[in-house]
């Protein structure tokens, strides 16, 4: 169960409250899930309790109460929990993890994607490089959130920007409505960071950080070391597919028959769609980037498990291999999929 379905399930025992007149609140259009916070339990956890408290005239742990037993019903909850003023801590049941690698091995690289919605945007972009590198991301993320996008310069355009993989679409006049893409600009053209980054180094450094801060684009990017985050994360990327190559030689293959001990590596795969739905409201391409850092990290802490140790002589590939294999490929899908949407190429080997 991603964290979106959750909600919806959330937001189903609310109205269900209502409609049984044991609570009289209007129903939010949306509801919020979370990890849990310190103190907290469970795989994800609810405020609804507290916001929809006041309407009610109740206290919030007793509307906690009236949701709590309405969403414990719900296939895939294992169990429900009230802690502190009235937040709810939900815990998924047994076999939501199989279910989730599933989804997103059976969905591929349309995972955390969504159909057509009808929403238009139009993003305006400032004519400097990162304006344009920054906007030619959010037409990637809008688009994958089902969201028609064309983006348009508010100035000239430079043609070097599309050695940047950058889509100039189209070019305003001075009179045109002022640009909405403006984060703080870069200290260099799009020639000069090509020539001293590369392509895939160069997006990452002006897109990791958020608009509001100066852009990440010094020599550090070229460090081909974990302390370097885009080298971190597309060796994660290029580390799954070196353990199916892997399970091959070994003779096995994925299957998600089991359970895996991987709880942070599990959340960052099905936060994915979230965090997508989240870096195109805020029109935040930095938020993919952190999320991708944090499943680099997840992975790369669990890859040592996925294949049995020793040669052929030693341990044989069980169904726990084959089950971590599952969930080590998931995350290789949400990794080459947000890498591609930020523009950044995810190579097979690094």
């Amino acid at each position: 169960m991603t964290p979106a379905e959750l909600s919806r399930t959330v937001l189903h025992a609310v109205c269900r409250a209502v409609e049984d007149g044991v609570l009289d609140a209007p129903v939010p259009e949306s509801v919020s899930v979370e990890r849990p916070r310190p103190g907290g339990s469970g795989d994800y956890a609810t405020n609804v309790a507290l916001r929809l408290a006041g309407p009610a005239g109740q206290q919030p742990r007793d509307v906690a109460e009236v949701l709590r037993d309405r969403i414990a019903e719900a296939p895939g909850i294992a169990s429900v929990e009230i802690t502190g003023p009235g937040f709810l801590n939900i815990t998924l049941g047994e076999g939501a993890q199989q279910a989730l690698v599933l989804r997103v091995l059976e969905q591929g690289s349309d995972y955390g994607w969504v159909e057509l919605t009808g929403e238009v945007a139009q993003p305006s972009y400032r004519a400097e490089v990162r304006a344009a590198v920054v906007a030619d991301a959010l037409r990637r993320i809008l688009g994958s959130q089902g969201v028609l996008v064309r983006t348009s310069c508010a100035g000239k355009a430079d043609p070097a920007w599309v050695e940047l993989r950058v889509r100039i679409e189209a070019q305003e006049g001075r009179d045109h409505l002022p640009a909405d893409v403006t984060p703080v600009p870069a200290d260099d053209d799009a020639t000069t960071l090509v020539r001293r980054l590369g392509v895939d180094a160069a997006r990452w450094g002006l897109l990791s950080a958020a608009s509001h801060d100066r852009p990440r684009t010094g020599d550090e990017l070229l460090v081909q070391q974990e302390s370097n985050p885009l080298f971190k994360v597309r060796y994660a990327c290029s580390r799954t597919r070196a353990l199916a190559r892997g399970a091959k030689e070994l003779g096995f293959s994925r299957a998600a028959d089991a359970h895996v001990d991987a709880p942070a590596l599990t959340a960052a795969i099905g936060d994915y769609p979230a965090v997508l739905a989240s870096a195109a409201r805020l029109r935040a391409p930095d938020r993919l980037a952190r999320h991708l850092e944090a499943t680099a990290d997840a992975l790369l802490a669990f890859q040592h498990t996925v294949l049995p140790f020793g040669d052929e002589n030693d341990e044989k590939p069980m169904a726990a291999h084959r089950s971590r294999l599952a969930l080590a490929e998931a995350a290789g899908t949400v990794l080459a999929g947000g890498l591609s949407l930020l523009g950044i190429s995810a190579p097979e080997y690094l």
